[in-house]
């Protein structure tokens, strides 16, 4: 099974690369992005194309971390909240016992 699993990840990573080339080699153009206030260098199409998706993984990946510590917060709020109920219970329970 883990064979399968690391000729999976090599089969992925060799068809990513072979993308990437054939982006490369069939996006030669040279374009200009102008972003209304800003205007960027000229640069082949494939560079742009490259450079926008990894912006995309790193904006994707700071927004799913941000949302990822927001809900460990939360996890730890209601964890901290369930342990002192449970104490509370449990003072009450001994407390009913006694009398």
């Amino acid at each position: 099974m883990r064979i399968l699993k690391i000729l999976l990840i090599v089969a992925i990573a060799i068809t990513m690369l072979l993308a990437g080339v054939l982006l490369t080699i069939n996006n030669q153009q040279q374009v200009t992005i102008d972003l209304v206030f800003i205007q960027l260098p000229e640069a082949s199409l494939s560079r742009w194309l490259v450079l926008s998706f990894l912006a995309g993984v790193v904006l994707s990946l700071a927004v799913a971390g941000v949302a990822l510590l927001l809900m460990k917060a939360r996890l730890r709020h209601a964890r901290r909240a369930a342990s002192h109920s449970e104490r509370e219970l449990d003072k009450l329970k001994t407390l009913q016992l006694n009398q």
